[in-house]
């Protein structure tokens, strides 16, 4: 059957590579499948073997993880499954290809610039005891598919990639063709896919995902990994009977703006983006404080970023440095801060500055030009001088001050102050560059800013910082906090 390293084995190896990525396993006698789901992008990939061969899906840029793990288990990958051409990382199938000799594998209309076997819809892949079916399902892009695993006639897990998510179908413009797709095509498309395909499966099917809660690759991802497609047939709006325009009109409705990294990504994918070890090499250059502003000074376009948590850099920070920190969807605020042409300088918790630039590589972002040697507090020390986030906790909030509420519009439907206003974290930047808020944005009096916890505030508080705000405060544990203060008043959209 398996290979005797323990579940716990196994973990540890992992997150050796990828210390944020947690681990699932399913198996019986003929497999053995492994979730690893990385919180950064909220993405899984998956590792399916039997009898010594086996399968990735969807692999991070980073390969090592795949690699060690196949090592341990005395396997080797014979094959890598795209689900599509993604927009949201950067996949390391071509780099795994070249270590592994593994052949890559798309489905049916796929084009890139490297080798790679088309499948056809219905094609099985076999794999020692199992058989992998080929299931063409557009919608999120034209050649999006899934992966039924056959166990003999039985099946027993299908991976939908961002086809079917928890709760929630891919968002269709990310594909769009100007004069020859729309949007709407892409939904209906996904409407045919759902029903003609992923509907028609066993009921007892295990569904593993491409994405969870937090990617904005779906609307509104439900929480979890996985779950049978018997209760997605009960609980997922998509699933439900619905007229063929009529989800068409609710899919292509009301969509954020994508991430400013989402179709350099795709470019990437479609052909063959750098190894990670390559980027980490390149971009892993330590500058002593006493000359980090002055190398800063040198690029002015370029945007000093600081990963540390956020209670840490509220107590001090480099002026004009922007807090996006580890403990948050970390590449995904980033590359929806920030075009994939920025030029970065990182400063990061000593030891964290090469987990900054893999996570960063991750989306392509590859222009690290240089990390603070020893931290924020070397250049406190260098330096003498330093700016602060002034923080406020809930109880001293009052119903006539002047609120900014910077989660996304869909969250406030949860509750907000009212009177509060609504300025979603990603579009705060463009704004204050046109200075075209002033109402939202007074220099004249307080501003208090909030969002679900915290982080997202601290991020708006230093952009704020960075363009010349002096009069705001970050209000300490968000509206999860703020909702316990009985003197303000609430309302629902």
């Amino acid at each position: 059957m398996g290979c005797s390293n323990s579940r716990s084995e196994l973990q540890a190896g992992i997150q050796a590579k990828m210390p944020e990525a947690k681990l699932h396993i399913d198996e019986s006698e003929n497999y053995h499948i492994a979730q690893l789901f990385t919180s950064c992008l909220a993405e899984m990939a998956y590792y399916i073997e039997s009898e010594k061969e086996a399968i990735v899906i969807d692999p991070l840029r980073e390969t090592e993880p795949y690699i060690e793990y196949a090592k341990k288990r005395g396997a080797t990958i014979k094959y890598i499954l795209l689900t599509h051409f993604h927009a949201d990382f950067i996949s390391g199938h071509v780099d795994l290809a070249k270590k592994t000799g593994a052949k890559i594998v798309y489905g049916p209309t796929a084009k890139a610039s490297f080798d790679f076997h088309l499948a056809t819809d219905g094609e099985k892949i076999p794999i020692g005891k199992v058989n992998i079916e080929v299931l063409h399902t557009p919608g999120h892009t034209q050649e999006s598919s899934c992966y039924l695993l056959l166990d003999g006639e039985r099946q027993h897990a299908v991976f939908t990639g961002d086809t079917l998510f928890l709760g929630e179908v891919g968002r269709p413009d990310l594909a769009v063709k100007s004069g020859e797709i729309t949007k709407e095509d892409l939904a209906g498309w996904m409407y045919d896919s759902l029903r003609n395909k992923i509907m028609k499966l066993d009921p007892k099917v295990i569904v593993y995902p491409g994405h969870g809660a937090g990617s904005p690759c779906g609307k509104k991802i439900s929480d979890g990994t996985f779950d049978t497609l018997e209760n997605q047939l009960k609980t997922n709006y998509a699933l439900q009977e619905i007229e063929r325009d009529q989800f068409v009109t609710l899919l292509s409705s009301d969509l954020p703006a994508p991430p400013q990294y989402f179709f350099h990504d795709v470019a990437q994918n479609k052909s063959c983006a750098l190894p990670v070890e390559e980027v980490v090499s390149k971009n892993l250059n330590f500058i002593p404080a006493t000359k980090f502003l002055s190398e800063v000074a040198k690029v002015p376009e370029s945007t000093i970023i600081d990963t540390r948590a956020p209670k840490a850099f509220e107590k001090g920070f480099i002026p004009g440095s922007v807090n996006v920190s580890l403990s948050i969807t970390f590449a995904i605020w980033v590359g929806t801060l920030f075009k994939p042409e920025t030029k970065f300088f990182i400063v990061a918790e000593n030891g964290k500055e090469k987990e900054s630039i893999i996570r960063l590589a991750r989306i392509g972002y590859d222009n690290v030009l240089g990390c603070l040697e020893g931290g924020f507090e070397a250049f406190q020390t260098a330096h003498k001088h330093k700016d602060e986030i002034t923080v406020v906790q809930q109880e001293n909030l009052t119903k006539e001050m002047h609120f900014v509420d910077v989660r996304n519009a869909p969250e406030l439907s949860h509750g907000y102050i009212k009177g509060a206003h609504n300025i979603p974290l990603g579009q705060l930047e463009q704004i204050l560059k046109d200075n075209s808020n002033n109402e939202a944005l007074p220099k004249d009096k307080p501003i208090y800013i909030y969002c679900k916890s915290g982080a997202r505030s601290m991020i708006a508080s230093s952009l704020l910082k960075k363009y010349g705000y002096t009069n705001h405060l970050n209000v300490d544990g968000g509206f999860e906090s703020i909702k316990k203060n009985q003197n303000l008043e609430f309302q629902n959209i």
